[in-house]
């Protein structure tokens, strides 16, 4: 018969062979997505659950709803304090500020694959007690950049339709300080360079606190302004530079990591470093002397770039749900203190 004869063609047999093949491979391809469907982990598709254990300010904001979401763009993401929903958190946050000697406040029990976030955004010399939270912590969140997750003060965003603004300038240097201590290399610094130029002091230690509205149009009219950080530790740049200078629209002259850390953040053209002179005489003398043309050099990146600040816990912790994906699970950090103190 001809289907016989046909059947007994090669062609005919590897064509019949291949389908079935393609059928049946068809049919397990199936079967295994409907499988993986229904195994999945119900909280797969749900929303990124941070449970902040205490609000790092003493105010805490609105963060019902999809607040991430609505204000920063950052989808997947739910933010609360609820601790009663310790179990149903995949990531649990404690700010340094916020944590007791003891462990009386902390959760009894890890939910499995549950990963807790130490933040801080103070320096090592502000931050005490991290001996005992050795152990414990999967990530740390904090102005380095070497962080788990990277939450800096501020930072420079593209911005190709910005022009240059330069404040009307009334005066030479300028300075808030709230907290002046003689021991801190930022008031040595001081004392001594104001040997040799005139510095207007605002802050609280001067018995001339600003208004947060009158902050920036006071600054502004200096030409420079002394961004000193507290401490020198490595990336440790907070405010004092990006809005305190950069926003303002004075010239920062900046006491803190090396040069290099802040040319990781800003132009080189951008800021003077204490350290760029031999004496306080000659950083004195440069700023004292520095004639027009120079001075409109330190505001180029004005024509690319515009600050960000982050002043906002919310928009901060939400970056955790940015990044989640990419940070590494099942690690511990066994030494606190001697990671934050490197």
């Amino acid at each position: 018969p001809l289907p016989w004869l046909l059947w007994g063609r090669p062609s005919v047999k590897v064509l019949v062979i291949a389908g079935v093949l393609i059928t049946t491979l068809w049919n397990l391809r199936c079967f295994l997505s409907l499988s993986k469907v229904s195994g999945e982990d119900p909280k797969h598709n749900e929303p990124l659950m941070v449970l902040v254990w205490e609000w790092p300010s003493k105010q805490v904001p609105n963060i019902s709803g999809d607040v991430c979401h609505e204000l920063y763009g950052i989808p997947g993401c739910w933010l609360t304090t609820e601790r009663r929903l310790l179990g149903q958190a995949d990531v649990v946050v404690f700010p340094h500020t916020r944590l007791q000697p003891g462990r009386d406040r902390m959760p009894k029990e890890r939910p499995l694959g549950q990963n807790w976030v130490w933040l801080s955004l103070e320096s090592p010399s502000n931050t005490k007690g991290l001996a005992g939270w050795n152990q414990t912590f999967n990530w740390v969140m904090t102005y380095r950049q070497d962080s788990d997750i990277f939450i800096p003060y501020g930072k420079l965003v593209p911005n190709w339709s910005a022009t240059v603004n330069i404040p009307a300038k009334t005066s030479l240097v300028s300075w808030v300080i709230s907290n002046y201590h003689r021991t801190q290399k930022r008031a040595e610094v001081y004392k001594n360079l104001s040997g040799y130029l005139h510095v207007n002091i605002y802050g609280k230690a001067n018995k001339k606190p600003l208004c947060r509205d009158c902050l920036l149009s006071t600054i502004s009219k200096s030409k420079f302004y002394l961004a000193f950080e507290n401490s020198i530790h490595q990336d440790y740049i907070t405010e004092k530079l990006w809005r305190n200078s950069l926003m303002a629209g004075t010239v920062p002259v900046v006491l803190g990591p090396p040069r290099a850390h802040y040319e990781k953040f800003i132009p080189a053209d951008s800021f003077i470093h204490v350290d760029d002179f031999g004496s306080l005489s000659e950083l004195a003398t440069f700023l004292k002397t520095m004639n027009s043309s120079h001075y409109q050099q330190f505001f180029a990146w004005q024509k690319r770039y515009s600050v960000k600040l982050y002043d906002d816990w919310r928009e901060r912790i939400c970056t955790i749900c940015t990044t989640y994906p990419s940070l590494p699970r099942g690690r511990i950090y066994p030494d606190l203190e001697s990671w934050f103190n490197s």
